[in-house]
């Protein structure tokens, strides 16, 4: 294996090799090193990094209460990259190569709370009933003029026009021209980063942009949304702006989402098991719904893991408040859209654009298997608008956490250890943005209270 990454090194000229880690919040963090360390470090394990990355919160802090898992002496990992995440890495200098690692401990075993290794367990219980999914991701994410003063709002930037948006474009087609040489240098990158991304549309925000990936392997599909993401922020930057996958980026705008589409197959025969020999709909197609019904709203910060995440989820914002399901209806946070027998799919609008895509994944097919094995029974699906139903997500990342503490049902397949270091990272990050007094409370308690 190390002599075909060598092989493929050289064959591409590459100088440097940037090793990624996805910590919790899905930020990539890992080392830069040349390429022939590097592939020394494929045969003497020599790749290492301490265990406190995955405990380190959005703001660069350690949660209390957690030493007896994250071990307060920081012992290393060994990095072990994985062969099929290897791509060249668009816009450097140095031709440069990105790789993405699984993290083991001392004693060979791997780091059970690594996000990715969380994916990995899910596709695991899968694989076990002879079960594989089949994703394909959808990612919102915003152009905004650059923002050097975060005590200022976000603004839309101008497009090649000179003029920023100023009113809803959902579909358009001289919209998306507007912002034509930053979604080429981006199809360019992606081209050279071999990742799969389909189709690309101007959204209902001004500036907001959205990008569909072709389906497949539920681990692969997150490496990629994890490189795309890196590779928008980075292409933006190149042309004056900034690209965010921030959940609600502005006020008066719409969210942005990572709708995750989602079917299981037969490891056999490859037949799609949401649907009967006949064509119908079956058993286990029900079960799945019924599953992300009962279980979804109880991990909602898996899929919105920020303070920011719960201001998309507003009536009426293309964002949904429930997990009614329905058939072709976007008021639903499940919908099936319309499709032939062999495609039957279903499709979870939930997950914001800034969660971490593996565990927003995870989260998404544990809930649905969890369904299938206890053999769950779906409500009736909803034909009319369903954000006139009632609220059954929380509407804070606090009410979040308190239902997320409480699910036992994933928390004895996903581990106490991940549970217990996640839910202390998200309550580190909610006690840091409680102590900040906001504009608001100056504007209108100051004086008046």
């Amino acid at each position: 294996m190390s002599t075909d990454i060598a092989s493929w090194i050289s064959e591409r000229g590459i100088s440097e090799v940037e090793c990624i880690v996805p910590d919790m919040n899905g930020i990539q963090r890992g080392k830069v090193l040349p390429a022939n360390k590097f592939l020394k470090s494929l045969t003497d394990r020599t790749l290492r990094i301490p265990i406190s990355i995955f405990s380190v919160t959005v703001t660069g802090e350690y949660p209390d209460d957690i030493d007896h898992i994250v071990l307060p002496y920081d012992p290393d990992m060994t990095l072990v990259p994985d062969p099929a995440t290897l791509r060249e890495a668009p816009g450097f200098q140095t031709p440069t190569a990105y790789v993405i690692a699984d993290a083991y401990t001392g004693k060979n075993d791997l780091v059970e709370i690594a996000p990715r290794a969380i994916l990995k367990k899910v596709l695991g219980l899968y694989e076990k009933r002879g079960w594989q999914p089949v994703i394909a991701p959808e990612v919102e994410f915003y152009l905004v003029s650059k923002n050097l003063d975060s005590d200022f709002p976000l603004v839309p930037p101008a497009g090649r026009s000179g003029r920023p948006e100023t009113a809803s474009q959902p579909f358009g087609l001289e919209a998306l021209g507007e912002f034509e040489d930053i979604i080429e240098h981006i199809y360019d990158f992606c081209e050279k980063a071999e990742l799969n991304i389909d189709t690309m549309i101007h959204e209902a925000g001004a500036a907001q942009l959205e990008v569909n990936f072709v389906h497949g392997d539920p681990l692969a599909l997150a490496d990629q949304v994890l490189l795309f993401k890196r590779i928008v922020r980075q292409v933006a930057l190149e042309h004056g702006v900034y690209g965010t996958f921030l959940a609600k980026p502005m006020s008066d705008q719409p969210g942005s989402a990572m709708h995750i589409h989602q079917s299981i197959l037969d490891m056999e025969t490859g037949r799609n098991v949401f649907t009967t020999q006949n064509g119908r709909d079956s058993a286990l197609f029900r079960s799945h719904i019924a599953g992300l019904v009962r279980l979804l709203p109880q991990i909602t910060p898996m899929f919105a893991p920020n303070v920011n995440s719960f201001r998309r989820m507003r009536p009426d914002n293309a964002a949904p408040i429930n997990v009614q399901w329905g058939s072709d209806n976007r008021s639903c946070g499940l919908r099936i859209p319309i499709s032939d027998p062999r495609n039957r799919r279903i499709e979870n609008r939930l997950p914001g654009a800034d969660s971490n895509p593996y565990l927003a994944i995870a989260a998404s097919l544990i809930c649905g298997y969890v369904g299938m094995v206890e053999r769950m029974q779906p409500p009736k699906s909803v034909s009319g608008n369903a954000y006139n139903r009632a609220r059954t997500l929380p509407r804070t990342l606090e009410g979040g956490l308190d239902r997320f503490s409480k699910c036992k049902q994933v928390r004895q397949y996903l581990g106490e250890d991940f549970f217990e270091v996640f839910y202390a990272i998200k309550e580190t990050e909610l006690y840091a943005y409680q102590s900040v007094i906001s504009s608001w409370e100056r504007e209108h308690l100051l004086l008046r209270v």
